[in-house]
């Protein structure tokens, strides 16, 4: 086993009106040389400078959500949230909810901020507002006298980061995330929000798979700012094939229902959409992520629904399921991407997409001393291989064996972050070799120093 230093982030929320948790994939843990938990920018710089003088290679667990490893290693008036590093999402929505105001966060809430840095974030506010990292609003340490937002970098410097201060490190941690410091605070522009919104899960059988596919590319073709959906190939408990949509409107009920009247018609055997409180709209997808599982993820992207590959995919995935050892899922997550790519592609270091996401999640219960990642990994593979990225899962449709997760540093590392980032690239090397010149933060698509 490799020692490493693990250190952890514990945060909180605060809203400015301006001018340690257990491990999300259990197969994800390693076993810490040292795990820190810190309490400000001071602590981290000591923990930096302890691991590089003992030659500890490093993890920045945020929330431990990270299901490929990257979270641990072996051995007028601006509306503003200020988000500690470990603050959670549901605590950023709680907060922000009481006062009519919300940002983009991910579809799960018990993430994490930073977690490590921001990779992109889609979520169900991205249509009106953008990803997240095109929120991450970082200000200098004068405009707010209460707190500073710092990124402690791999020399120990203690940085602010946003448009006219080191901007080329702001650029790069937008989508570059954990490759270049750690994020100790960040903040978010906040939008006005309504108090609830329509949203939850409808189930159907995988007789109307069809008729639901042919109208989600009726409905994608016009999709507005304000909806949203993911719908899910997954299997029941006993291993019966299902389809599940989880909707989203960000209006009343009433208004959600005739929204997506065609849907409704068509019948779910379940029906468990309503008008909702806004801070539960990220929870809906808890339980089936819930910590102390483990996970194997990999992301693709689809151009448009396709209902042959979906009917194919129902079917294996069930097979799977009946086995009773993996659960797995293919997530459809379907946003209106019009005002994340009204962003030029050089604006931040994201690898922006036209092409909607599609999550593949294979579960299973951890067993003692048995490690079923490998089978995962295959499991994933030949789901992909039906509908056939997106580097927030952690895994993507770039050909490149998983290995490379357990040596970052290694060529298939390079290689992926290559890919991974494509046009970017080149500038994130060169940003790379100013801020951290000897790959001490290497767990995250690592990138090359130039």
């Amino acid at each position: 086993m490799c020692p490493h230093l693990n250190f952890c982030l514990a945060g909180n929320v605060r809203l400015y009106h301006l001018s340690p948790k257990p491990s999300k994939a259990t197969n994800a843990e390693r076993n810490a040389k040292v795990v820190v938990h810190v309490k400000d920018s001071e602590d981290v710089v000591k923990s930096i400078a302890y691991a590089k003088d003992h030659k500890l290679p490093i993890a920045i667990r945020g929330g431990g959500h990270n299901a490929a490893g990257a979270s641990s290693v072996e051995g007028g008036l601006k509306k503003l949230g200020y988000v500690g590093g470990g603050a959670i999402w549901a605590q950023v929505d709680q907060e922000a909810i009481k006062y009519g105001l919300a940002t983009v966060g991910g579809t799960v809430n018990h993430v994490c901020q930073p977690d490590p840095l921001p990779h992109c974030g889609y979520g169900w506010l991205a249509g009106r507002h953008g990803l997240t990292i095109d929120n991450l609003k970082q200000r200098s340490a004068e405009s707010n006298p209460i707190t500073r937002r710092p990124v402690v970098t791999a020399n120990g410097s203690i940085l602010t980061a946003n448009d006219t201060e080191n901007s080329d490190l702001f650029w790069a941690i937008r989508g570059g995330g954990s490759n270049f410091g750690v994020a100790t605070e960040l903040v978010y522009q906040l939008h006005p929000q309504r108090k609830t919104v329509f949203g939850g899960s409808a189930v159907y059988t995988p007789d109307k798979v069809e008729k639901l596919v042919e109208l989600t590319k009726k409905w994608w073709d016009d999709v507005g700012e304000d909806e949203g959906m993911i719908q899910a190939v997954a299997a029941s408990p006993d291993g019966k094939p299902v389809f599940l949509i989880i909707f989203f409107y960000n209006g009343s009920e009433e208004e959600g229902r005739a929204h997506y009247k065609e849907f409704f018609d068509v019948g779910p055997v379940v029906d468990n959409v309503r008008e909702i409180p806004y801070e539960q709209l990220n929870s809906l997808q808890n339980p089936q992520t819930g910590h102390g599982r483990c996970y194997y993820l990999k992301g693709v992207s689809q151009a448009f629904p396709d209902p042959k590959a979906t009917m194919e995919l129902i079917q294996k995935v069930a097979e799977i399921a009946k086995g009773g050892v993996f659960k797995p899922a293919m997530l459809h997550e379907y946003f209106s991407l019009g005002k994340a790519n009204s962003v030029p592609v050089s604006a931040t270091a994201f690898r922006r997409q036209v092409s909607s996401n599609i999550l593949t999640n294979v579960a299973w219960e951890p067993e003692e001393g048995v490690d079923k990642t490998a089978e995962a990994r295959e499991i994933a593979k030949e789901l992909v291989d039906i509908k056939s990225g997106y580097t927030n899962y952690g895994h993507d449709d770039i050909d490149i064996p998983s290995a490379s997760i357990a040596s970052p540093t290694g060529d298939h590392g390079a290689k992926r972050a290559d890919l991974a980032y494509a046009s970017n690239y080149p500038k994130l090397q060169k940003i790379k070799k100013t801020y951290d010149p000897e790959n001490v933060f290497n767990r995250w698509y690592p990138i090359t120093p130039a």
